[in-house]
């Protein structure tokens, strides 16, 4: 996190980075932690704000629940019944909630991921923990191979 100079130029730098990485944690996980490295953020400052963008969007998504899960049911058709030839039912049911969080910032998204859930009739507190949990080894391997490819970039002296 560079702060070494307060004269307000690195700190209004840090924040706008800090505040992209997030509204990508939201948006579009998979390229918040790159982004935010490629903007000067210390990796684990962009994992942060990338996981706290996801989360906070898989809890807006719980709080307007009800309505949101009858637009979801109606908009993609999706049934509660399950359906093996389908990849989300096929991890439903073979590892439950712990397993479609864990895929959702590659697949569905922390939005649908929670939507789904509600649908299946899981408690949103539980719905909000295991997506919160289920990001966190995405964002250690996004941080991990940044860290690699930026140093592959770097000029060797």
């Amino acid at each position: 996190f560079r702060l070494a100079r307060m004269d307000g130029h690195l700190m209004n730098e840090n924040f706008w980075a800090m505040l992209t990485v997030f509204g990508l944690g939201i948006a579009y996980f998979l390229a918040a932690i790159p982004t935010g490295v490629a903007m000067h953020l210390n990796p684990w400052m962009a994992a942060l704000c990338a996981w706290a963008g996801y989360t906070a969007i898989a809890a807006a998504m719980l709080a307007v629940g009800t309505p949101a899960r009858k637009w979801l049911t109606e908009k993609f058709h999706i049934s509660a019944r399950p359906d093996p030839e389908k990849f989300l039912w096929r991890v439903w049911m073979r590892w439950g909630l712990p397993g479609l969080a864990l895929i959702a910032p590659v697949t569905c998204g922390p939005y649908f991921a929670a939507l789904i859930a509600l649908m299946l009739r899981e408690r949103p507190a539980r719905v909000l923990l295991w997506i919160a949990l289920g990001v966190i080894p995405w964002c250690i391997a996004f941080v991990v191979l940044a860290e690699t490819g930026s140093h592959l970039f770097q000029p060797k002296t």
